[in-house]
Order: C-alpha cells, then sequence, then structure tokens
C-alpha cells in the first residue's frame, strides 16, 4: 500500500508540494500589520507674554517722536519751497536808466534786453535799434542805438523786419528799451536772466533803483513779461 502524504504535515495544505511539510510560506501570503500610528500632538502655539508697562510707554513715546518729526520735516520743506524767491524787474515800473548795466556784480550784467514778439511791431524803422536820426536804414553801427551791436535786424517780407537779441552781447544798458517804449510797441523790456544771475540777498541794482523796479518774485515763476493787455 502506497504511503500517502498526510496535509497536515505540508504548509501548502493540499500535500502534493512534495515538500515533505517542511516548505516555507511565499513571501507573497504573508500580510504584514501597519503599526499604529501614534496620535498627533496638537500644535498650540505658547502664549506671548504681554508687554510690559514700560515697554508699552517706550513703544507710544517712539511712535509720537517719528511722527512729530515727519510732520515738521513736510511743514519744514513746505515752507522752504513756499518761500523761496528770486529778483526780478517789473517792466511796468523800468525806466530803463543804464543802472542795471553798471551796478550788478557780474560782468556782463545779468540784466538783458529780451523781445516779446506778439507786441513787436517788426517796423523797418525800429525806433529800438536805430538811432532818432539815422544816416540809413541799414546795419551800418553808426545808425544803431544798440553799443554792443546786440540787436539782430533780419528782413522778412517787405516791409516787415524782424528784431532778435544776442543776449552774449547785451550789456543791459536799456537804451533800446527806451526807443523802443516812447515810439514804437514797446516790445523790448530788461528782466534778469536767472542761468547768470546769482541770486544776491542784497541785490546791487535793486539798492540803486531809482524806479523801485525790482521785486522778488516766486522762483516757479520767475519772469516778468509784458502781454498787449499790460501795455493797455
Amino acid at each position: 500500500m502506497a504511503d500517502q502524504h498526510p496535509s497536515s504535515q505540508c504548509g501548502c495544505g493540499s500535500g502534493a508540494c512534495g515538500n515533505g511539510g517542511s516548505a516555507k510560506p511565499s513571501p507573497a501570503s504573508i500580510q504584514f500589520k501597519k503599526p499604529a500610528s501614534a496620535p498627533a500632538k496638537s500644535a498650540v502655539p505658547a502664549a506671548a507674554a504681554p508687554p510690559s508697562r514700560r515697554q508699552f510707554v517706550g513703544g507710544a513715546l517712539r511712535g509720537a517722536f517719528l511722527f512729530v518729526l515727519g510732520a515738521a520735516t513736510s511743514l519744514i520743506a513746505r515752507v522752504s519751497q513756499k518761500e523761496r524767491t528770486v529778483w526780478q524787474i517789473d517792466p511796468t515800473k523800468c525806466i530803463a536808466c543804464t543802472n542795471c548795466a553798471n551796478h550788478c556784480v557780474l560782468t556782463p550784467s545779468a540784466v538783458k534786453c529780451v523781445q516779446q514778439y506778439p507786441i513787436c511791431g517788426y517796423c523797418k524803422l525800429c525806433t529800438g535799434y536805430f538811432e532818432p536820426e539815422p544816416n540809413a536804414l541799414n546795419t551800418a553801427a553808426e545808425n544803431q542805438v544798440c553799443p554792443t551791436g546786440a540787436i539782430e535786424r533780419r528782413a522778412l517780407e517787405d516791409p516787415y523786419y524782424e528784431y532778435n537779441i544776442d543776449e552774449e552781447l547785451c550789456i543791459g544798458c536799456g537804451k533800446c528799451v527806451v526807443g523802443c517804449v516812447v515810439f514804437g510797441n514797446g516790445s523790448f523790456s530788461l528782466q534778469i536772466r536767472h542761468d547768470r544771475c546769482v541770486n544776491c540777498n542784497e541785490c546791487a541794482i535793486a539798492m540803486v533803483c531809482p524806479a523801485d523796479a525790482f521785486v522778488r518774485v516766486p522762483a516757479s515763476q520767475p519772469y516778468l513779461l509784458k502781454t498787449r493787455e499790460k501795455q493797455g
């Protein structure tokens, strides 16, 4: 009678593996239990200690100081900007006395003749350019009222001429202004050029101006130019 392989000794339980009951279980047949995870600790932040009375008072004082400092700085900046002024000549008062050419601390003077083209009549016989009784209406030096030849005369369509000021040659004597105001449209006037002026606290010309024509004006609007309305 053939020997029977008892299934009780076989690791597979069928008795057909032939391992004599000594077969090891396959890794796939083994189930592992996951270890129980430890309960998560609740992250509760530690309560911050309240500031002491000294810390609170110190912080308040620092904040108040910074606020006052900022307000004072802003106020000073606005006041400084508001009060910044420069010297200028009021053309409605100026009498072109020639003091501007002789008393400025700069040589040549910071005062220059300016031409207001909207007012100019573009005259062929410009009394701001020519002597009162010129020998001829040409650009010869003996016919010009300007001692330095600072006025350029340029022919346009007959009978009109354009008159331009060469500020590098102008000395601010005002002789052209007198002729233009008395006999012409008054388009010439004297103004302080702020690309040259050093803006003295006590302007040397203002101290000797007989017409009190020197005034302080805002630096943001440094020129007092003639207009047709001001001409009357």
